[in-house]
């Protein structure tokens, strides 16, 4: 099928509903035209901002509680689950993200069908019951299938429709929009890692999860009443739903959806590694619980603007250009700031920046995921078929990154080096694939190195 050149906004004319809702492309079509005249407009409507103030809620309690689980491995390995090793409890974090992002391609496809409010609805049962059922586990498989299982699909189905639901409304700001949504996971991370430890010491373990929990679901209660998908021209299909659809892998066929999506499985490989090893790192050097546990909240206030910007920036600028400057970005504080400085400065100065530079790993890949999606009517299976992809990465890269942490020197200058020099080169692999992505989506694919506004 030809490619069309991309415009200037950075959407590219492919960008869902421009060529679809185009009146001129179906001039005969008088019923057509009609329905067209009557959808609300793109990136002006109402209706789409308060869809943004319910994905700012999802992304609140579904991305904001997964950043923030980090405080759990030290708590459960000193409480509830103080006869297991460090291995044995980091699953249950681990297994959590990635099921979250496996829950993206089983509601992917749901959400193309029956809309945000169901998957919502089915989401908070899920999320608000598994943390009630955390807050009374006692043994290690209670908590897992509590948190690990139930919880972690419930934030899956909560992601899927709060992101989905906002890109539909959105065409030239949909950057913007998506970065406004993600800076909800960061607020989110912030208030969770700053006040969580601290309602542990003073109200308990089982009541702080029921206060996590009752205000998760006040939270949704407003997405649920906000969060809505902007109407297509073409409707949704009515054929019988099947199976296949939750494993959307025939969209990988497509050349810039399958190097997105390998692009995103390095990205993700390394760029968590920083959140869960900044603070082992910083209690392995001497910092008390509470000072390494800050640096989690340093980095996830900064990255409040590191998920907003970007989305601004490529709107303007191009969205594949500016996830590419990002990364590399985040690869230089790696290398310069956490490899060269491993001190307590040094640590405090890499979480500050590197929240700021990872920010767009939650508000760009959606955004690059509506670009390459040619029908928004099918956002929410492509979104599923790239994180499909992704979710193994979050799954490995723990247990690479203890063995490499384990097989550092622990009287060197920097155990941790091989460990951090890990996560550079997984996201610098990533950046081959973004720039692959993008040149597979403006339709030069030999060319890599050829620019323009995406």
């Amino acid at each position: 099928m030809p490619l069309h050149p991309p415009t200037p906004d950075g959407a590219g004319v492919r960008d869902a509903g421009k060529v679809a809702e185009t009146p001129a492309s179906n001039p005969r079509n008088h019923d057509a035209d009609l329905i067209l005249d009557n959808l609300p407009p793109f990136d002006k409507s109402p209706r789409g901002w308060l869809a943004v103030v319910g994905g700012f809620a999802c992304l609140f309690v579904s991305f904001g509680w997964i950043t923030c689980i980090g405080v759990f491995q030290a708590y459960y390995s000193t409480h509830q689950l103080r006869d297991y090793n460090a291995s044995t409890v980091g699953w249950i974090p681990s297994v959590e993200t990635f099921l979250l992002f496996l829950g993206v391609p089983i509601f992917g496809g749901l959400f193309d069908r029956l809309g945000p409010t169901i998957i919502l609805i089915i989401g908070t049962v899920l999320h608000v019951g598994g943390l009630l059922g955390v807050a009374n586990g006692q043994t290690y498989g209670q908590i897992f299938a509590a948190q690990s299982v139930v919880s972690a699909m419930g934030t899956g189905a909560i992601f899927v429709a709060g992101t989905s639901a906002v890109g539909t409304w959105f065409q030239a700001r949909r950057g913007l929009a998506l970065g406004l949504v993600s800076a909800g996971s960061a607020l989110g991370a912030v208030i969770g890692t700053a006040v969580i430890p601290v309602l542990f010491d003073r109200i308990g373990f089982p009541w702080t999860m029921r206060a996590v929990a009752l205000t998760y679901f006040m939270l949704m209660v407003v997405a649920i009443l906000t969060t809505t998908r902007r109407p297509q021209a073409t409707p949704p299909s009515r054929a019988p739903f099947r199976v296949s659809q939750l494993v959307p892998v025939s969209l990988l066929r497509s050349g810039p959806v399958l190097t997105l999506a390998v692009a995103c499985f390095f990205y993700f490989l390394g760029v968590f590694i920083p959140y869960n090893y900044m603070v082992v790192e910083a209690q392995d050097a001497g910092d008390g619980e509470q000072a390494a546990n800050n640096l989690l909240v340093i980095l996830s206030a900064t990255s409040t603007v590191g998920r907003v910007m970007p989305g601004w920036l490529g709107d303007r600028y191009g969205r594949f250009n500016t996830t590419i400057a990002f990364t590399f970005f985040s690869i230089l504080l790696v290398l310069c700031v956490w490899i060269a400085a491993p001190w307590r400065a040094g640590r405090i100065a890499f979480a500050a920046l590197y929240g700021f530079g990872s920010g767009t790993f939650v508000s760009m890949v959606p955004t690059l995921i509506a670009q390459v999606c040619p029908d928004m009517s099918k956002l929410g299976l492509y979104l599923g078929a790239v994180y499909l992809i992704i979710a193994p990465s979050v799954l490995i890269a723990q247990p690479v990154a203890g063995v490499l942490a384990e097989a550092g020197n622990k009287n060197g200058r920097d155990p941790y080096v091989w460990l951090k020099v890990f996560c550079a080169l997984a996201m610098a692999v990533g950046i081959v694939g973004f720039i692959a992505a993008r040149a597979s989506y403006q339709g030069h694919a030999r060319n890599l190195f050829v620019g323009g506004k995406d």
